[in-house]
């Protein structure tokens, strides 16, 4: 069994890796290396399992001659001509200026955006500022009426006291004169 495996490791070492990608794009290539590597295995039925069927897989030496088999042609390369070079560098030059048109569009949008978010920043800092300096005003003018208010009834009760202390002594001055 490690002699399969070992040979088996061999023989797709043989297959490069451009023949491969080659059998996938070009189907009747594909057909021959199916072939050539069929050709170069046997199948052997092992007896039958409960579990399933058991094949033994046998691979063929190498022969000088498959190294050979393998190399695979590329394919023809298509004519390019003058014109169609030129329709193609039109077209990549076309989508480069729309993919710049487009990134210019984006930054334009960009920055009006933030000249907007600005603008409306600028705005919310004013009113703020408007309403403080009201609030403000509007505090300072309170207080002073409040002192104002204070200071008047204050001399309310010192004209009050001295009005009572006239009578007093008003009173008091009649008390002596009836005594006396």
């Amino acid at each position: 069994m490690a002699k399969t495996a070992i040979a088996y490791k061999e023989k797709m070492k043989e297959m490069s890796v451009l023949s491969l990608l080659c059998s996938c794009l070009y189907p009747e290539t594909r057909k021959n290396l199916v072939g050539e590597f069929q050709a170069g295995m046997e199948v052997k039925p092992i007896n039958k399992r409960a579990s399933g069927q058991a094949f033994e897989v046998i691979l063929k030496p190498l022969s000088p001659v498959s190294d050979t088999a393998h190399c695979v042609t590329s394919p023809p390369k298509k004519d390019v001509s003058l014109e169609d070079i030129q329709k193609k560098l039109e077209a990549a030059e076309d989508r480069r200026r729309s993919q710049e048109a487009q990134v210019l569009r984006a930054l334009a949008e960009k920055r009006e955006h933030e000249r907007d978010v600005v603008m409306k920043a600028m705005e919310e800092n004013s009113n703020f500022s408007k309403m403080a300096e009201e609030k403000l005003t509007m505090k300072m003018e309170q207080i002073k009426e409040n002192r104002q208010a204070y200071l008047a009834s204050i001399m309310e009760r010192l004209q009050e006291k001295e009005r009572h202390a006239q009578v007093v002594r008003r009173n008091k001055e009649l008390r002596e004169e009836l005594t006396a």
